[in-house]
């Protein structure tokens, strides 16, 4: 059984009013448990919206939202133990922090979900290791942090609450190169570790190629795909067609493979196009492909 499905979800912002728009509209995926799946569309695609309903911040206009075959809304008033489930970290989470020391922060979520202070402590240390934030910063305060600590920081608050899916919404946003890169490797180990259930929200195409093993594409509120990543990239003038684009290294790679190069079109990231492309070059000294 699938660990989270939407069923013909739709979401209209302002029914009934002049302003009525339809951000997501009879969306039907489905996440088994343990993926690692990338979330991409451009802005205004309805991606953000359609993560929203995933853990019950916003209510479906219609369809289902399913949490181990489970419709969340079942039970209205139980929707906030969804949210301990299904944890969310927004874009820019480092506006979210807010108590005296690092530590107190991290602790809040699992002292929420009834868990003793020394329960909470074990959970806050774990989660702080899972996203890299040295233990000296903890009884700091938040706002002593560097921009990439104080968003380690924010996303090991969620980390700590153990949920059984993580969504990260562009967790990497505004962090320089070094950062983002940091950041990734440990939502990638956190995710080898744990097994847990992974969204990624990126505008980073080469991001998303590296760690995400389907694609889910949105488009003017629909789902244009849900397939395994390598899939979705290869086909690239149906991404450019809506404004998206394939990682820098596939399109070099697609274009090589054009030229008559025998490569694999369908590599997402460097250190794969090195492989296939090091040992062709040292057999062909001039780097030229056999002309056939």
């Amino acid at each position: 059984m699938p660990i989270l499905e939407t069923k013909n979800l739709t979401y209209i912002y302002g029914q009934g009013t002049p302003f009525e728009k339809t951000a997501v509209e009879d969306v039907s995926i489905s996440i088994e448990k343990g993926e690692f799946v990338g979330v991409i569309g451009h802005t205004g695609s309805g991606k953000s919206t359609l993560i929203q309903t995933l853990n019950g911040l916003i209510r479906p206009t219609s369809g289902q939202v399913l949490l181990d075959g489970q419709d969340i809304w079942q039970e209205p008033k139980k929707i906030r133990a969804v949210r301990f489930r299904v944890g969310m970290v927004f874009q820019y989470p480092e506006y979210q922090l807010f108590e005296e020391t690092v530590l107190k922060d991290i602790m809040f979520g699992p002292k929420n979900q009834g868990l003793t202070e020394a329960q909470a402590r074990e959970r806050a240390y774990e989660a702080a290791r899972f996203t890299g934030l040295k233990e000296a910063l903890l009884e700091k305060s938040p706002f002593e942090l560097s921009g990439g600590e104080k968003r380690r920081a924010a996303i090991a608050g969620v980390i700590a609450m153990d949920p059984e899916v993580l969504i990260l919404d562009e967790p990497t946003a505004g962090l320089d190169p070094r950062g983002r890169d940091v950041l990734l490797a440990q939502i990638g180990q956190y995710h080898r570790e744990r097994g847990n259930t992974v969204l990624l929200v990126s505008h980073s195409m080469e991001d998303i190629g590296r760690m995400a093993d389907r694609l889910l594409v949105m488009n003017k509120g629909h789902k244009v795909a849900l397939a395994p990543t390598k899939e979705v990239f290869s086909q690239g003038q149906e991404l450019e067609g809506i404004g998206l684009r394939v990682p820098q290294i596939t399109k070099i790679m697609q274009e090589l493979q054009g030229m008559g190069w025998p490569v694999d079109a369908s590599v997402l990231t460097v250190d794969d196009a090195l492989k296939q492309l090091i040992p062709y070059l040292k057999k062909h000294q001039g780097g030229k492909p056999n002309a056939h």
